[in-house]
């Protein structure tokens, strides 16, 4: 991720789905990335096919006591699908009970109670947001809670994109990510995602490269990273370009020179 000019990622588990598998991918997560994310509850796994409630069960009465001690999140897929509203509210609150803080992946799919879900609970941030109501918007732009925008698993499912352009201009606070996962999003390019955001979300270069800096540490409740400031963390970026215009303008161009991560640079200078 150093390498595409990325120096704060946050992980989630919830691809192994058993007690043994997201205890030990939290603190792997824990160990190896900057933010660890308890996500157990991300699909029904196929042996609680038709049980989702009992699988909701296990995720609030043994995968977040185990998992807690090394997570700094937990988070829900609310869909169509994944979890209901009642399903999802009753994990996020066991996990912020635990301490943990507040997550939500929320109308991706569908236009479901995502978004009002991850509002009323005054989660960090709400992550996919491709099919939004003129309320959910509304409900974003009078909280705290940051819209995350994930192009990249749009492009390789087909998926719809989020009106990246409709939120920023209601006053919501937006992020960028890169979703980097093997189901549906395999990149850990941001500069590819900000030129999906600049061609297909509406964004400008400018607002596209704060969303994936300023906005991603908003996303995170993070005060030492995403802007250049005496007393922030000294992570930047070098390109090979002449402005950062050129990360929207040449995608697919491997333009980052060199990263400075903590003020110790990877890379060629």
């Amino acid at each position: 991720y150093l390498a595409q000019g990325t120096t704060t990622i946050e992980c989630k588990s919830g691809y192994g789905q058993t007690l043994r598998d997201e205890e030990r991918s939290v603190r792997i997560a824990r160990d190896h990335a900057d933010e660890a994310t308890l996500l157990a509850a991300h699909v029904v796994p196929p042996e609680y096919e038709g049980r989702p409630d009992d699988y909701v069960r296990m995720v609030i009465d043994e995968m977040v006591p185990a998992c807690s001690p090394h997570a700094r999140w937990i988070d829900v897929f609310c869909e169509r699908g994944a979890f209901d509203y009642d399903q999802s509210r009753a994990v996020l609150e066991a996990g912020r009970a635990a301490g943990l803080g507040v997550r939500v992946h929320g109308n991706q799919l569908t236009a479901g109670r995502g978004v009002q879900l991850a509002v009323e609970l005054d989660a960090a941030s709400v992550d996919h947001v491709c099919h939004l109501t003129d309320a959910d918007v509304d409900a974003l732009a009078g909280s705290s809670t940051v819209a995350t925008v994930l192009p990249g698993a749009d492009f390789s499912t087909r998926n719809r994109y989020p009106d990246a352009r409709r939120l920023l201009d209601a006053g919501v606070t937006v992020a960028l990510g890169a979703d980097c996962n093997p189901g549906t999003s395999f990149t850990t390019s941001i500069p590819f995602c900000l030129a999906i955001a600049v061609r297909d979300l509406h964004l400008t270069p400018d607002e596209a490269l704060w969303a994936a800096t300023a906005g991603g540490a908003h996303a995170l409740q993070r005060d030492d990273v995403g802007v250049l400031a005496p007393g922030k963390r000294a992570d930047l970026v070098l390109l090979d370009a002449p402005s950062h215009l050129h990360l929207a303008y040449r995608p697919g161009v491997p333009l980052i020179r060199s990263v400075m991560k903590e003020g110790r640079f990877h890379g060629r200078r």
